[in-house]
């Protein structure tokens, strides 16, 4: 396969999987209606952040190490459904918003939590280790130039920042978080029960998922 081809091939595979609503999608929506454009923007980050270190020990061979270990893998699922179980519970208790100002009802969240939620959201989901590895193994060669393997993890990683940013973006929009407002509290809520619904199905993943 030539280089080109396979970078076509990880590009629409990517594509689709950041743009597929899951855990990703679900924290990037609560940062961004529970705190601010700029929280759901680090959450991004994070996100971007934890698809290049998944990109990175896929390619290196750990990757392949992790999804062949029942414990391992049995280790990674279980702290990642504990973690977005925890999240969703706390979504579950948000309260309706009172104030009139929007900046006034706003909760502050620092930056590094900010991008810490998103970081560890994504590393702590064992099937985007399956996802790289299952793409990786099709596209990278012995003979496939370390650069051109940088170039691969680094575009979905991109694709992953892009995204969720313009996700936060949108959804941080001071027209439509007015639009939001009213209903921001059961918005979160339904983000919570998602989150934790995610998090059940990530804790029955089988390794042959």
């Amino acid at each position: 396969m030539t280089f080109w081809a396979g970078w076509l091939t990880v590009f629409i595979m990517g594509l689709v999987a950041v743009i597929t609503p899951g855990p990703d999608f679900a924290l990037t929506l609560r940062s961004s209606l529970a705190y601010s454009r700029r929280a759901g923007v680090y959450t991004a980050v994070g996100i971007g952040l934890g698809n290049t270190i998944h990109a990175t020990y896929c390619l290196i061979g750990i990757g392949a190490l992790i999804s062949q270990s029942i414990l391992l893998f049995n280790g990674l699922k279980l702290l990642g459904a504990g973690y977005l179980i925890y999240l969703g519970i706390k979504s579950l208790q948000a309260k309706p918003v009172r104030t009139e100002s929007l900046q006034d009802n706003r909760r502050i969240v620092s930056a590094f939590a900010a991008f810490r939620l998103g970081l560890f959201g994504n590393l702590l989901n064992p099937k985007a280790t399956l996802f790289f590895l299952a793409l990786f193994t099709q596209i990278v060669q012995p003979e496939t130039p370390f650069a051109a393997q940088a170039l691969y993890g680094g575009t979905v990683a991109l694709q992953s920042l892009v995204w969720f940013s313009l996700l936060a973006l949108l959804i941080s929009q001071r027209w439509v978080k007015q639009l939001l407002m009213d209903v921001s509290h059961w918005l979160e809520r339904v983000t919570g029960a998602l989150l934790i619904l995610l998090g059940l199905r990530l804790a029955v993943t089988k390794l042959s998922d």
